[in-house]
């Protein structure tokens, strides 16, 4: 198809903008309340552009005729929220290398599991690696993985490159940023690559949270940080008991600061705002 001409204004009815949030609520839990339908027509206009149609109810036709899902896939892609930064609510990192890695378990096993559910491009795990590998001074020894997963292919393809703008590692200290990264001058200017040792930390796969979930093992730490938000309390109550099967006893959950389990059913013990145990 060719693209549509971006002077095309196109007309989102509220049937239209329920049909849309149904869809996005049945793949993926998201919740696209009222005031969302502003950014669904903006942010979806631009693949109607991409495809060539003229009209929402063209678009809506075009995702149930598309056997592959593909397009489902692309929509979710396009209405997720990635904001994102290194070491975004520094305190959760500083509870994981002063709580976590010091505990009499870990320090004695000398292994430890993380997830990072909902990783975007790759800011928090690549964050969870670095406050790891400066904690823990002998971390070649250790058998400790990171599992860090997103609905975005976009975003994750992101993430695994590894790639990142100055601006995006402006706030971290030079130190860090001259130990974990690469500099790499390009024709638009200077980019900055994951080193490799964070690489090996660090595992990336495409998971939608509401689906099952194919990890056998339990969880030593889970950072599930402004997932929840977008979510009705149903399913905030369904995440949240799976969250807790997965952990391991004595594990732990971070969740955003613009976040709170009240009035979600769990059996988490409070540890500090926004930061849950497994008792």
């Amino acid at each position: 198809m060719n693209p549509v001409t971006a002077t095309v204004s196109y007309t989102l009815s509220e049937h239209q903008f329920l049909q849309i949030s149904n869809l996005v609520k049945g793949l993926c839990g998201i919740n696209l309340h009222e005031g969302k339908k502003e950014l669904v027509k903006a942010r979806l206009s631009k693949r109607l552009r991409i495809l060539g149609l003229t009209n929402f109810a063209d678009y809506l036709d075009y995702i149930r005729d598309d056997s592959s899902g593909m397009e489902l896939t692309l929509m979710v892609d396009s209405l997720s929220t990635n904001l994102t930064s290194f070491f975004r609510e520094m305190e959760h990192f500083n509870h994981l290398t002063d709580k976590v890695v010091k505990s009499p378990l870990h320090l004695s096993t000398r292994r430890l599991r993380v997830w990072s559910a909902g990783c975007s491009s790759g800011e928090e795990p690549y964050s969870i690696a670095i406050s790891l590998c400066e904690s823990i001074s002998d971390i070649m020894k250790w058998d400790v993985r990171i599992l860090a997963t997103d609905i975005s292919t976009r975003m994750l393809n992101r993430a695994k490159q590894g790639v990142y703008s100055p601006d995006r590692l402006d706030k971290m200290p030079r130190h860090l940023r001259s130990r974990y990264f690469t500099p790499i001058k390009l024709l638009e200017g200077t980019v900055f690559q994951v080193s490799n040792q964070l690489r090996s930390l660090v595992h990336f796969g495409w998971l939608n949270l509401m689906n099952p979930w194919p990890m056998k093992g339990l969880f030593d730490v889970i950072f599930c940080r402004n997932v929840m938000i977008y979510f009705d309390k149903p399913t905030q109550n369904k995440l949240v008991r799976r969250l807790f099967d997965i952990l391991a006893p004595g594990g732990m959950l971070f969740i955003g600061h613009s976040e709170s389990l009240a009035g979600v059913e769990h059996a988490f013990r409070y540890v500090i705002p926004t930061v849950y145990e497994k008792a």
